[in-house]
């Protein structure tokens, strides 16, 4: 089953969601004051923006997860290879960070002593800036992305959590936005042209469970000179209205049923990952280059986070019943448990 939502709020006035499945764009109306979660620091809202070109890029976080907010960059170099994270937490922000409610309006703007951030809407697009004077032990990184959005499709999700009524995971996923703009890192300055980098934005507000493992895959670019990206994942939340799981080629949407992600064994970057679906519509084998991994642990709190970038190869089906073969597509897949 694949249903598809239509215009409305997403939450009733108990806070439970009144229509689960996916969308290409955003329909439903998100306001946190319509949460009726039974602990704040449950509330998750976060915008990531991952930017990658051939050689090099860029991540960039802005959450509140409740107990704790962040501001996140990641330099990632698949040259060397390796990662580079830095980042600036927040105590207890609670909706402090104000959030936009929205994937389309509104503007982030955060100016911490060790870190700037800001993610901006313009006409057209999307613009990124980032100033980081101490990141990478006083190295500095700074910069400017301008992420191009012409019309085109994405994925929306309403999911439910079973085992908690109250709690949901609202999430869109942006992807195919050609990126111009430089990141200016250690004293060397790293270009993004539109013919070869492009961004996507994860875009997520909800009230999660406590402990939750899940598995996301994302890649986008040019496949036979065709903007070509996909979003695929699953373990997170009750799914069973619709996965997560969508081609997009040319800026329309192919949905996609059930996948599944098949790990090496061993260290998530000693081997090929293999991904099979269950409609035979994605079939496609993963290279890892960067296994960019964080932990930490406090108390009962806990995060163990695997994003493993590398190049994606197979072939996909399409609406139509054609197949698109896909060769050495940048991209990356995740293994992530939290417990807060």
């Amino acid at each position: 089953m694949q249903n598809r939502i239509g215009d409305g709020d997403l939450l009733d006035a108990s806070g439970h969601l009144l229509a689960r499945g996916w969308a290409t764009r955003e329909t439903r109306r998100y306001q946190r004051s319509a949460i009726r979660a039974p602990q704040p620091e449950r509330i998750k809202e976060w915008d990531y923006y991952c930017v990658l070109a051939e050689d090099y890029g860029i991540a960039l976080t802005a959450a509140d997860n409740g107990h704790m907010g962040f501001l996140g960059v990641s330099w990632l170099d698949f040259r060397t290879p390796g990662a580079v994270n830095g980042g600036q937490g927040l105590p207890a922000p609670h909706g402090a960070m104000n959030l936009p409610s929205s994937a389309d309006v509104g503007d982030i703007v955060q100016v911490h002593p060790k870190m700037s951030i800001a993610f901006r809407h313009e006409p057209g697009g999307r613009r990124l800036t980032i100033d980081a004077p101490h990141f990478d032990q006083d190295k500095g990184l700074s910069g400017e992305i301008w992420l191009e959005q012409p019309p085109m499709d994405r994925m929306v999700i309403a999911t439910p959590f079973a085992e908690e009524p109250r709690a949901f995971y609202y999430n869109q996923k942006i992807n195919c936005m050609p990126a111009r703009g430089h990141i200016d890192y250690a004293g060397r300055r790293y270009a993004f042209e539109p013919q070869t980098a492009f961004g996507v934005l994860d875009w997520g507000r909800g009230v999660w469970t406590f402990d939750n493992t899940w598995y996301w895959g994302s890649a986008s670019g040019l496949v036979d000179g065709r903007p070509f990206g996909f979003n695929i994942g699953y373990g997170f939340g009750d799914t069973s209205a619709a996965s997560e799981n969508v081609l997009f080629l040319d800026g329309k949407a192919h949905k996609l049923t059930d996948i599944t992600f098949h790990l090496p064994h061993g260290a998530h970057d000693s081997g090929p990952w293999r991904f099979t679906s269950s409609d035979g519509r994605f079939e496609m084998t993963f290279e890892p280059i960067i296994d960019r991994s964080a932990n930490f642990a406090m108390g009962e709190i806990s995060s163990d986070q695997h994003q493993v970038f590398g190049r994606f190869s197979g072939s996909v089906g399409l609406d139509d019943g054609s197949r698109l073969a896909v060769r050495d597509l940048l991209g990356f897949a995740e293994e992530v448990h939290n417990r807060w």
